[in-house]
């Protein structure tokens, strides 16, 4: 009798890249809306202008919250209603249970591809939002500025320095973009691999039907009996990949240092500026558009991730429940049910992982944008410094290394 041999699955097989994103790009969005609250309240109109897009970002995070939990709960669907009647369909010889079934699951990922690409829509509405709001900060600061004929030197100065900064950071960024079309390109070979190897064995063909981590099929190769050639090619593409990782998340821990940097002399540029009666450069902001767009970035990268599996489930029906027979030897029946079980402990995995992407937004929505409670004016310079600090603080803990774990785990 065929036996799928016992997979070990780790989170990084189970957690697309997307998801680990998601944290460190929702924090650093809160606290830099945070330090821009500290630097415009004593400007009313800008105050205005942050508090009323801090809000919209908080509305949309409960609104990803939503799709995030719609997410969870199709994954806990399919490890509890589809797979266990695939195999029963399997089981009894009965194709037509398993169409069904098969369609009720593709109608559940069409709906969850719908929510996702509202989302999407309003996210990009949002950031045009935010970027017209930094365009109107940008103009009340000129106004201000025009009410002194001449800025100090010591301030010119500063904003020379932050521009030096500022060109370093954008090379960073361009080393960044590229590597990461570099591991996009490796992945889509490695990907391309993986699919003529499991296309070739009936065990793992089923298992790559209904599973669309590549991490998860990697390790069920090197599981089971394919040729040493096969292992050898599949490792030296895997190596490549995670060496693509490793320089990824070199360049985002120098990235970070530097914005940090800059985030730090910006605002003793910013108090300087306030002093004068100017209303600061709104940089924070920029800033807050770009992590915006990533969040925005990852979930139309989610919305792709169901469109995937819902292909896999169309052609996992074509291909294997078209036919009244079914299968009929025993044996394969046993390969087809033992291939489901542990494509099933993979989706529970990934369950897992939206609930926690669900609580990544939930604990954004309710905690995080409770500075807009206060009023950083009334704060004496003393309280007004530790606020900072402690924002600041917090960056600096946000670990732009769990932006970079690789699809496959060494």
């Amino acid at each position: 009798m065929a036996q799928s041999k016992e997979l070990i699955v780790s989170q990084e097989t189970v957690a697309p890249d997307f998801i680990t994103e998601l944290l460190p790009s929702s924090q650093r969005v809160s606290l830099l809306y945070h330090l821009s609250y500290l630097c415009l309240a004593e400007f009313p109109k800008c105050e205005k202008l942050l508090r009323a897009r801090a809000l919209e970002t908080r509305m949309l995070y409960s609104s990803s919250e939503a799709v995030l939990l719609k997410c969870m709960g199709t994954s806990q669907n399919l490890v509890s209603t589809l797979f266990p009647r695939l195999i029963s369909a399997v089981q009894k010889n009965n194709a037509s249970m398993a169409t069904k079934y098969l369609e009720k699951a593709r109608t559940w990922i069409t709906d969850i591809i719908r929510d996702v690409h509202q989302i999407v829509e309003r996210y990009d509405i949002h950031n045009k939002d935010v970027n017209a709001t930094t365009s109107d900060i940008i103009t009340e600061k000129r106004h201000t500025e025009q009410k002194l004929k001449e800025l100090n030197n010591e301030v010119k100065a500063m904003e020379e320095a932050l521009e030096i900064l500022k060109k370093n950071l954008k090379t960073i960024a361009d080393s960044i973009e590229t590597i990461e079309k570099q591991i996009q390109s490796k992945s889509s070979e490695l990907e391309k691999h993986v699919r003529e190897v499991t296309s070739k064995d009936k065990g793992l063909s089923i298992f790559a039907a209904v599973v669309p981590f590549i991490g998860a099929i990697v390790k069920s190769i090197y599981d089971s009996a394919t040729g040493p050639g096969v292992a050898a090619k599949t490792k030296a593409l895997e190596n490549e990949l995670n060496k693509l990782y490793s320089e990824k998340t070199i360049l985002k821990q120098q990235e970070w240092t530097l914005q940090l940097k800059i985030i730090d002399e910006g605002m003793v540029l910013a108090k300087k500026e306030k002093d004068l009666g100017i209303v600061p450069n709104p940089d924070h902001l920029g800033e807050v558009q770009r992590y915006l767009s990533k969040i925005q970035s990852i979930l139309i990268q989610l919305k792709s991730f169901w469109e995937k599996v819902l292909s896999l489930l169309g052609v996992l029906k074509d291909k294997t429940f078209v036919d009244e027979d079914l299968i009929d030897e025993p044996e394969e029946k046993e390969l087809f049910a033992s291939s489901i079980r542990e494509a099933t402990k993979v989706w529970d995995d990934f369950s897992c992982f939206c609930g926690k992407a669900t609580g990544i937004f939930q604990q954004q929505n309710k905690e995080a944008y409770k500075f807009l409670e206060s009023d950083p004016t009334k704060l004496s310079k003393e309280a007004w410094q530790l606020e900072y600090d402690s924002v600041l603080e917090q960056l600096k803990k946000v670990n732009p290394g769990n932006e970079c774990v690789p699809a496959i785990s060494e």
